[in-house]
């Protein structure tokens, strides 16, 4: 396990740093080597210059053992296994990323790459940004105290995440390839959080903890929203929990409570206690809800009709059928023992042909709830789908009741 002082750097930061195989002193770290392997590319070993007639070294990340403000320290004292050239290909930090041009998607030069940050998660190691800010040219130059006061006149700062950087040519060197981001100029600023739960969706644990840590809080607590649950879980596991509970007090009552209601119990009731006071009883009563079954939200007032009838027909007396009934926008399609054999939207009922009957033209694949479901998967599933109604089938498939989504939706708000 590396240890580190700070989880987050810049790559110019530990470049010329002492390299040492355990208490001996080998070189100075030269270059960083990535591979791009997702939407972050992972730094897969270090590049150590040795004294004038020993040749260079590749140290795999794994052998890193400590990188403190002063030093490097490899956990190994075997330092001829280490002699051997980056591979052909290999993409080098410094060498073929500090000081290239960064391109928007319309190949418009946009500004030049002075530093690239690198974050630690789960002893792997990122690039993370690419930064072209004009205060870590100058750190780069040695001017910090020059570099704090532009920052201190010019806070704004001026940095990219590397989701928006295309795939590196594949013959990228020194002098030639330049950066190239997935997006134009006006919109490197941020992704929208329905879009970023997406991508952090499509990650691996360290991609997805390595992004999600970049985020600004509230952009962080909209994107904690808009992630499946498997999600949230993990990344507010990731947190401490002060840092969660945070986030969740920048959320509504009602995102909240969906937020804390699919972690584990005790973990809800740690970051409970740590909210906003007047908030979390709000909140608690809303997971509770979430907990009430479905069936008191049910109705058995709705259209089911054998598969054999015309729909045509069906149109000629919908006014009839629907006289009194609380679900009306769908027709269930049933055996003689309530066996759920499809489902048939008014609208096509209204296109269906003459003679057609609804076995012809229904959905079989129904989307249905069961009957020992809560509130919260009700809503879940609703939000998902975005149906007006959602039948309630028994472990045999037979229809028991209906849910509207009319009937649930103003629960939580009535509450917030």
């Amino acid at each position: 396990m590396v240890a580190v002082l700070e989880r987050e750097f810049f790559v110019s930061e530990i470049l010329g740093r002492k390299v040492f195989f355990r208490k001996e002193r080998i070189g100075r770290l030269n270059d960083v080597v990535i591979v791009e392997t997702g939407a972050f590319p992972e730094v897969t070993n270090f590049i150590v210059e040795r004294p004038f007639g020993y040749p260079s070294l590749l140290i795999p990340w794994s052998k890193i053992a400590l990188i403190s403000a002063t030093e490097i320290i490899v956990d190994d004292s075997n330092v001829s296994a280490y002699q051997a050239a980056p591979p052909e290909g290999s993409i080098l930090l410094k060498d073929h990323v500090l000081d290239k041009k960064i391109l928007d998607m319309d190949d418009h030069e946009v500004e030049v790459v002075y530093d690239v940050k690198l974050v630690l998660e789960i002893d792997k190691l990122y690039a993370s940004e690419v930064d072209f800010s004009h205060n870590r040219l100058l750190r780069r130059l040695g001017l910090k105290k020059l570099a704090n006061w532009l920052v201190e006149q010019n806070p704004g700062e001026k940095s990219v995440s590397w989701i928006y950087v295309q795939p590196l040519p594949e013959k990228i060197g020194a002098f030639t390839g330049n950066v190239k981001l997935s997006v134009l100029k006006d919109n490197i600023g941020d992704i929208h959080p329905v879009d970023l739960a997406d991508i952090l969706e499509e990650l691996d644990q360290q991609q997805r903890l390595a992004v999600f840590h970049q985020l600004e809080p509230e952009h962080a607590s909209d994107t904690l929203e808009e992630v499946e649950p498997r999600v949230q879980r993990e990344l507010i596991e990731a947190l401490d929990n002060e840092k969660a509970a945070d986030l969740i007090d920048r959320m509504s009552h009602a995102q909240a409570a969906d937020v804390l209601a699919a972690l584990p119990a005790d973990k809800a009731d740690e970051l409970l206690h740590l909210i906003d006071p007047e908030t979390a009883p709000k909140v608690q009563q809303l997971i509770d809800q979430h907990d009430e079954h479905i069936g008191l939200y049910a109705s058995d007032n709705f259209i089911k009709l054998a598969p054999i009838t015309i729909a045509r027909n069906v149109i000629d007396d919908y006014r009839h059928m629907a006289r009194d009934k609380d679900v009306v926008m769908y027709v269930y399609v049933v055996d003689a023992n309530d066996l759920l054999l499809g489902v048939v939207d008014i609208r096509e009922l209204i296109m269906a042909g003459k003679d057609q009957t609804l076995a012809e033209i229904m959905t079989e694949n129904v989307i249905s709830l069961q009957e020992d479901a809560t509130l919260k998967d009700a809503l879940d599933m609703f939000e998902r789908y975005s149906f007006r109604a959602l039948p309630i089938i028994d472990q045999d498939d037979h229809v028991v009741g209906v849910v509207s989504f009319r009937d649930v939706r103003g629960i939580t708000p009535r509450l917030n």
